[in-house]
């Protein structure tokens, strides 16, 4: 489910009554995935009680687990965007953001998508991306997608 997604966006009371687990024992069992390094969950605020926060987005840890797990096609924009938390996430704090893909540092704005992505989404953010797949050279606000692979 997760790798045919853009991004997955868990409807927990409906996964809950589906797999017949208790709400918080299934956000239990979702940091515990993420805490084994095979599930990235994006929350609202990061801070608090946000280990009982139901995730706003659920990516995998790896972009290779998509491949790996997928039964069909790989979703490209679910692959992107979990190529940039993985990269991006060994060094600083990426969350959840209403108005773009990511929050990284609480300051930073990301879109990723492909090079015709345009910045229209987040024009009126400061400090926003673009993070592109398939374009060599950044440019204004665009980094290539490919860069952050050299974070860390």
């Amino acid at each position: 489910i997760i790798s045919e997604a853009v991004p997955f966006k868990p409807n927990i009371k409906k996964i809950s009554e589906r797999t017949n687990i208790s709400r918080n024992s299934l956000i239990y069992y979702l940091n515990y995935l993420e805490e084994a390094q095979l599930l990235k969950l994006l929350k609202r605020d990061k801070k608090g009680i946000s280990l009982l926060q139901k995730p706003e987005k659920i990516y995998f840890d790896n972009p290779n687990l998509i491949h790996t797990l997928s039964y069909k096609d790989v979703n490209v924009g679910n692959e992107r965007e979990t190529f940039f938390i993985n990269q991006v996430s060994q060094k600083h704090k990426v969350s959840y953001s209403e108005k773009s893909d990511f929050l990284v540092d609480e300051k930073y704005t990301f879109e990723v998508g492909g090079k015709n992505k345009t910045a229209e989404q987040i024009k009126d953010i400061k400090n926003s991306y673009l993070a592109l797949d398939n374009i060599e050279y950044g440019y204004e606000n665009k980094i290539p997608l490919w860069m952050f692979g050299f974070l860390y």
